[in-house]
């Protein structure tokens, strides 16, 4: 048993040596003479020398070779994350996604939710972009938060669901501003809204509060445009944009103050002096 299994050893590392002078993926001696674990250790050495599309390879070849082998299970999680160490995003979701639906309660199945999230995270560059993945992303990040609060990757989703937050509040931002600068008021308030209401945890509010003062104040409404004002000298009156508000409000002779019965100033009674009914 000990010079069979030395005859192996052999073998396999003859055909590690052989593909490492070639640079193939494919091996002169067919796959399935090795066993799982050796195939396996080949995709570690393909990721350990940068080929993470090969050993993305490998390991789906333990997957299919050997089902039911005990290594199956690792090899669907490490190829899922060479896929994504590839750039192979698709194909990384879909190995993640495999990997969830087969086993999961595994204690691999939140890092398997994660790449699932990266897939998505991973793609978002650009604020003016189809922010689509970005929806993606948020839902499988808030997967990761609830479902495995007590993960090791919990902490990090929280991080990325606040970024990725804040990255289409950037993008309703980016409308708002063109509506703006070509006079187009009504349409710049309603994406200036958007961000006051349902992004209003993120570091785009202060901007918003202001340029709403300002299309507000291009349309004549100057309850709406005080009562910004206001809200936005409560929370953020150590801003430039705070200074800019106070300087066009009271250039018309105007105050930071609520003043009407508009959503603002509903807003500013409801926030600001906890008035709820």
């Amino acid at each position: 048993m000990a010079g069979s299994a030395g005859v192996r050893a052999g073998l396999a590392a003859l055909v590690l040596a052989g593909l490492t002078a070639c640079g193939t993926t494919t091996p002169t001696v067919p796959l399935e003479n090795y066993t799982a674990r050796e195939i396996f250790q080949r995709g570690e050495f393909e990721n350990a020398r940068g080929k993470a599309d090969q050993a993305a390879y490998y390991f789906g070849e333990v997957e299919r070779l050997y089902p039911y082998s005990d290594l199956a299970k690792r090899a669907l999680i490490m190829q899922a994350f060479s896929y994504h160490r590839d750039t192979d995003y698709d194909n990384s979701r879909a190995a993640a996604q495999r990997y969830i639906d087969f086993y999961p309660a595994d204690e691999d199945a939140a890092y398997a939710q994660y790449l699932l999230a990266l897939s998505y995270y991973d793609q978002i560059d650009e604020i003016g972009r189809d922010q689509g993945l970005t929806f993606q992303a948020l839902q499988a990040l808030r997967t990761v938060i609830e479902e495995y609060p007590d993960s090791e990757y919990a902490q990090s989703a929280i991080l990325k669901f606040d970024l990725a937050f804040d990255h289409l509040a950037g993008k309703e931002m980016e409308v708002g501003r063109y509506y703006l600068r070509h006079k187009h008021y009504a349409a710049a308030v309603k994406r200036f809204r958007v961000v006051v209401e349902d992004f209003q945890t993120t570091t785009h509010t202060p901007e918003a509060l202001h340029r709403l003062v300002e299309a507000y104040l291009s349309l004549g409404l100057t309850d709406e445009a005080q009562s910004a004002g206001a809200i936005l000298g409560h929370n953020y009156q150590a801003t430039e944009w705070y200074k800019d508000s106070y300087a066009l409000l009271t250039g018309q002779g105007l105050e930071t103050r609520a003043s009407g019965d508009n959503w603002l100033s509903k807003i500013y009674r409801q926030v600001v002096r906890g008035e709820w009914l």
